[in-house]
């Protein structure tokens, strides 16, 4: 297993992958699904302003500041996790690669939808779509492997 130090590095390259890869698509569903790059992003804010975010459609530095720095922080967080938990285990395959990402973004979709009271969890969901979500944790998955192999670990 990886030392806390090793982890903290390498989780935040893997980490803002995973939340920039996850930001893109909650931007792109939420203008297919809201007609609104921002709603989804805005209701992240949630967590600091309360049930109003879930209604702002636009962009205001408000709640889309707030929400970006909140899906960040949230993405390195779950990035030096994963690196520490899941990250080199030696030479790896692409395809154990994407194994690994897929169980912590599962995992990660359980926790924060599932075990976390609902004033923590993303707010995204609300205004997303159950295969809006779905796909925004694949996303979420996509950075974790973009993130761990773009750095030549395998």
């Amino acid at each position: 297993m990886k030392t806390w130090s090793a982890a903290i590095q390498d989780g935040l390259r893997t980490g803002a992958a995973a939340a920039f890869s996850s930001l893109a698509a909650l931007a792109l569903l939420g203008r297919r699904e809201q007609g609104s790059a921002a709603a989804p992003v805005n209701a992240v804010s949630h967590i600091v302003w309360g049930r109003r975010a879930f209604r702002r459609d636009r962009v205001d530095a408000r709640h889309t500041l707030s929400g970006l720095a909140l899906h960040v922080a949230s993405g390195l967080f779950w990035g030096v996790l994963y690196e520490k938990l899941l990250g080199d285990r030696g030479s790896e395959s692409l395809g154990s690669t994407v194994g690994k990402a897929a169980l912590a973004s599962g995992t990660i979709a359980t926790i924060v939808l599932g075990l976390v009271p609902q004033r923590l969890s993303p707010g995204f969901e609300r205004r997303l779509s159950s295969a809006g979500t779905a796909l925004a944790f694949a996303a979420l998955a996509v950075g974790f492997v973009v993130g761990t192999r773009s750095s030549g670990r395998r």
